[in-house]
């Protein structure tokens, strides 16, 4: 019997090795990558690609599924049937499944170990009524919190609710407040809800009134989770040293800029000097703190394209640096805008009176 298993472990199962042919995929890289799977018995190779395609998904999609998660092809039927039941029950079509399996594969295609404590996961967050893009985007995203029993994330939200309610939160708002916070970091529930307390006791200590703690904890994305007191101290520390203020003249800045309670000094230090190089002042950076959120080497690109344009960002306002990689396009496009629209038209008649 020990000879058998050790032949097997050392012989692909050339059934999935045909199929992986056939359906066009990638099969260097699996064995490159998860070469593991490839000698495992029995396997589902084509049951999955025919589970995919009834659901309305292409060959390039089934193939490239199967070339980044091929132990999907260990799932059995039963297994695959009953995740997509538990999938369906929150996702409003099988084309937006499909989606989210391309996507997550790792996350359909899991273990039937955890299918209760999935199904019951998704009828508690049900209970809470929220939307159910949230609950498929947690499911998507984090997929180790419906693995876990239901009774470890119900403590979560306690935890965030009470916190929520202590710091002034009004209850008719307490529902669309915490889908935004769940919307934005779908990994709070693998936090421990003391690290979520212990954070606001030191946030508290550090000055910040009731108000402004639930304006970081809305606004921190969930960091406030991620985050502990001794990283906290660091980064204020440092902060406060570099751009020389009061304590409650960082706070201000904080609350303009809660990335300046997470990132590590080390960040900060470069992100301040990689700024300070290209001619902007401190004074600007303290007006537009969230310029810290983005990477040097992101902000010297834009101040290229900027300065190509004539738009010198030491005189001017940081804004048009800012935000996303759209919002700059959108402001660059402005900028660009108003400096080709001309004044006037030379060929326009004059308005003259009678």
């Amino acid at each position: 019997m020990r000879v058998w298993r050790f032949l097997q472990r050392k012989i692909e199962n050339q059934q999935t090795v045909e199929a992986f042919y056939e359906l066009s995929v990638d099969i260097q890289k699996v064995r490159k990558l998860k070469g593991w799977v490839l000698h495992q018995f029995p396997a589902y190779t084509k049951e999955v690609a025919a589970l995919l395609e009834d659901m309305g998904a292409s060959g390039s999609i089934i193939a490239h599924v199967l070339a980044v998660h091929p132990e999907a092809i260990l799932c059995n039927p039963e297994q695959m049937q009953t995740q997509m039941e538990l999938w369906m029950s929150v996702c409003p079509n099988q084309r937006e499944l499909i989606g989210i399996i391309e996507k997550f594969p790792a996350s359909f295609f899991t273990s039937s170990n955890h299918h209760d404590n999935q199904r019951n996961n998704i009828s508690y967050f049900q209970s809470l009524n929220l939307n159910k893009r949230i609950i498929t985007k947690l499911m998507a995203s984090a997929p180790q919190s419906f693995s876990r029993p239901v009774e470890q994330n119900q403590l979560m939200v306690s935890t965030l609710q009470q916190a929520y309610q202590e710091l002034g939160g009004e209850e008719a708002n307490m529902k669309i407040w915490l889908q935004k916070l769940l919307s934005q970091n779908p990994f709070v529930f693998l936090k421990s809800p003391e690290v979520l307390k212990q954070n606001l006791v030191f946030l508290r200590d550090s000055g910040f009134s009731t108000a402004e703690l639930l304006h970081l904890l809305s606004k921190l994305k969930g960091f406030v989770t991620e985050l502990n007191p001794d990283s906290m101290r660091r980064s204020l520390n440092f902060s406060q040293e570099i751009i020389g203020c009061s304590e409650a003249e960082l706070r201000h800045i904080i609350l303009k800029c809660p990335a300046l309670l997470y990132y590590p000094d080390s960040t900060l230090a470069e992100r301040f000097k990689g700024l300070l190089s290209t001619g902007i002042s401190m004074s600007q950076i303290i007006a537009t703190p969230t310029i810290l959120e983005l990477t040097t080497q992101i902000v010297n690109y834009r101040i290229q394209r900027l300065t190509a344009r004539g738009y010198d960002v030491r005189t001017g306002s940081l804004d048009v640096l800012n935000g996303t990689k759209k919002d700059f396009e959108m402001s660059f496009g402005k900028l660009q805008l108003r400096r080709e629209r001309p004044l006037f038209n030379p060929v326009a008649p004059l308005k003259v009176e009678d």
